[in-house]
C-alpha cells in the first residue's frame, strides 16, 4: 500500500509553509497566485489530495450541502438539481442526494441521517418537513431552505414559482378560447404546489364565468395521470380542454387521449401542463405549459441558503417567483396570436 503523502510533503515540495498549502485548498481562503501555482504543482506531482472530512473538523464547515428530493421521474426535478449542483459548486460547495417519499414520517428519519454527515445546509425538494425535525435543524444551526414548496411555518424559508398566478393564466387561455368544459387532472393534495396551482385555476375559471367541468386525480405520477384521463374521457359529455397539474403527467394524459381514445389535441380538446420541461418543446408534444423558472428559482435557493449559512442571524425569506406561460400546440390560441 502506497505511503498517504501528506501537506508538509507538499509545502516542502513547494517551498511554502504548511498553512500555505492549507489556504490553497480551502475554498474562500487567500492565497498568491505565485503560492497557488506551486502548491498545485507540488501537490499533482506528489499525488497530494486534500482530506476534506479532516479538515471540515478543523473549519466547523464541511462544504456541503444536503439536497432531499422525493422522487425524480418528473423531468423538471433532474434538470433543478444539476443546476443546483453547479451554482453551489461555483461557490465551493458539493450537494449530497438523499432520496425521500411524500411520507413526512419517511422524509424526517431520511433528513435525521443527513444530520449525522455535519452537512452546512438543506434543501429539501417536492417534500415536507415536520415541525419536530425543522426545530432540531434550527437548533443544530442547520439552515434549510424548502424548493418548489412551502410550508405555513413563517420560520422556513422557500422558493416556488408563483403558483397561484400560474393556475390563473391556465384559466384565463382556456377560458378566452372557448373552452366550455374545463377540466383538472390534480397532482398530490399534500402538495402546496398543487393547492396553490388549483386554488389559481379556479379562481380564473370563476373570474371567466365557468365552473370546472371534472377533476381527476394523477398524484404526480405517469400512471395514475393516465387512469385518470382513462375515467374522465370515457364519458359522452367529455371535456374539451383539461389543465394537467404537471407536464410529467401532461405527457401521459396526452399519449391516453392520442393512442387509445383517437382524441386529436387540440382539436378536439386542448392540454395544458405545468413546468415546461425539455420534452415539452419536442415535437411529439409541443405542450402549452406554464414555465418554472428554474434559474431564478435556484439563483435565489443558492442565495438564500448561502446567506443563512454565513449569517445564521438573517431572516428566513420566501419567494415566489413568476412564470410565463408557454403557448405550444397543444391547445388553442387566442384570436389573432400565433405564437
Amino acid at each position: 500500500m502506497a505511503e498517504k503523502i501528506t501537506s508538509v510533503q507538499v509545502a516542502k515540495r513547494a517551498g511554502v509553509s504548511q498553512s500555505a498549502v492549507s489556504r490553497v485548498f480551502t475554498p474562500g481562503a487567500s492565497a498568491s497566485a505565485k503560492t497557488i501555482e506551486k502548491v498545485r504543482k507540488a501537490a499533482a506531482e506528489l499525488g497530494y489530495r486534500p482530506n476534506v472530512l479532516a479538515r471540515s473538523l478543523i473549519t466547523g464547515k464541511s462544504r456541503i450541502i444536503g439536497l432531499v428530493v422525493a422522487y425524480l421521474e418528473n423531468q423538471f426535478y433532474p434538470e433543478a438539481i444539476e443546476k443546483l449542483s453547479r451554482a453551489l459548486q461555483e461557490q465551493g460547495y458539493h450537494i449530497l442526494v438523499f432520496m425521500a417519499t411524500n411520507d413526512d414520517a419517511v422524509t424526517d428519519a431520511v433528513v435525521d441521517d443527513l444530520l449525522d454527515y455535519q452537512v452546512d445546509g438543506i434543501i429539501t425538494a417536492s417534500v415536507g418537513l415536520s415541525s419536530k425535525l425543522t426545530a432540531r435543524c434550527e437548533a443544530a444551526g442547520i439552515p434549510i431552505v424548502m424548493f418548489n414548496r412551502e410550508q405555513d411555518d413563517k420560520g422556513l424559508s422557500c422558493v416556488r414559482s408563483d403558483n397561484v398566478g400560474g393556475g390563473y393564466k391556465v384559466a384565463d387561455l382556456l377560458t378566452r378560447t372557448g373552452h366550455k368544459k374545463i377540466a383538472h387532472i390534480a397532482g398530490w393534495d399534500g402538495a402546496s404546489t398543487q393547492r396553490d396551482r388549483e386554488a389559481g385555476f379556479l379562481k380564473g375559471l370563476a373570474d371567466g364565468g365557468h365552473e370546472l367541468f371534472a377533476r381527476g386525480e394523477g398524484l404526480f405520477s405517469y400512471d395514475a395521470a393516465a387512469e385518470a384521463a382513462r375515467k374522465m374521457f370515457a364519458e359522452a359529455d367529455r371535456p374539451d380542454a383539461v389543465f394537467v397539474a404537471n407536464d410529467h403527467m401532461a405527457f401521459a394524459v396526452m399519449d391516453v387521449l392520442r393512442f387509445e381514445l383517437g382524441l386529436r389535441i387540440p382539436e378536439d380538446v386542448s392540454v395544458v401542463g405545468y413546468d415546461d420541461v425539455q420534452l415539452a418543446v419536442w415535437p411529439s408534444y409541443s405542450l402549452t405549459t406554464v414555465r418554472q423558472p428554474a434559474n431564478r428559482m435556484v439563483a435565489a435557493t443558492v442565495d438564500i441558503l448561502l446567506t443563512r449559512i454565513e449569517n445564521p442571524d438573517s431572516e428566513p425569506r420566501r419567494v415566489a417567483i413568476d412564470g410565463p406561460l408557454i403557448l405550444r400546440g397543444s391547445s388553442r390560441k387566442p384570436e389573432g396570436q400565433t405564437t
